[in-house]
């Protein structure tokens, strides 16, 4: 959304912040969980009916708990992907470009370093950061190669903050371990390198997709509207100074 644009054609532009923080938090961490645990190649073996026994060395993964979380993008999704390494007693990361105050930093036991460090030091980075023109090809082919190779990337904010080309040859040439994706740069299509991967899980950008919280965010749109509709102050503007100036 071209927001300065609407503005200036006294358009009021909403949205629906907070009503999915925690959903987005939980998915972001569903694909953790699964990418380092392997748990669609696991589904496939299954139904593939190759299972036939036991094996030490079947399908072996990466641990979570104990782990480096570093977290990019410190927002309300980020601060709930913190607040949920806490349960398995990671040492959490972030890196935001402005600094947490510290009651939240001592609360989520999070420590800001710059990207290059979060990046070097992290078994799991996952992306929480919106999309500016800073930030499009955040991860790169370079950041990427600074990343351990045994770590996992997981990206639930937009799809452009990844060059998918370059996250496609690394996962298939092992600069890191595995990646989880809800969105893509040119949804719905995603990059052909990616599909014949098994180390990469795919999802079409469904991280707020819980019953629950889909009509949160239908409600509060339908408020928006209405409030909008009436003249009044809608209760999620993103430029309400439009608002204020047809009052005046």
């Amino acid at each position: 959304m071209d927001v300065a644009a609407a503005t200036r054609r006294g358009i009021l532009v909403t949205n629906t912040p907070d009503v999915l923080t925690d959903t987005t938090a939980d998915f972001a961490w569903a694909l953790l969980m699964a990418t380092a645990r392997r748990v669609l190649e696991g589904d496939r073996y299954v139904r593939d009916g190759r299972w036939t026994q036991w094996d030490f060395n079947l399908l072996l993964g990466a641990d979570v708990h104990g782990k480096t979380l570093g977290v990019v993008g410190f927002g309300r999704i980020g601060r709930a992907i913190a607040r949920r390494a806490l349960g398995f007693d990671m040492r959490v990361l972030y890196q935001d470009a402005v600094r947490a105050d510290p009651a939240t930093e001592t609360e989520l036991k999070a420590t800001r370093v710059d990207l290059p460090t979060l990046l070097r030091e992290s078994d799991f980075v996952t992306l929480h950061t919106p999309l500016l023109p800073e930030t499009r090809h955040l991860i790169n082919a370079e950041r990427l190669r600074k990343m351990k190779r045994t770590a996992y990337l997981v990206n639930a904010a937009r799809g452009p903050v990844v060059d998918e080309a370059a996250l496609a040859r690394g996962l298939k040439e092992g600069w890191i371990a595995g990646a989880g994706l809800d969105v893509f740069e040119d949804e719905p299509r995603v990059h052909p390198d990616l599909l014949g991967l098994d180390n990469v899980v795919l999802a079409p950008h469904i991280a707020s997709a819980s019953h629950e919280t889909r009509l949160k965010m239908a409600t509060l749109a339908v408020e928006n509207c209405l409030a909008a509709l009436e003249g009044t102050m809608p209760p999620t503007p993103v430029n309400p100074e439009v608002l204020s100036a047809r009052r005046k």
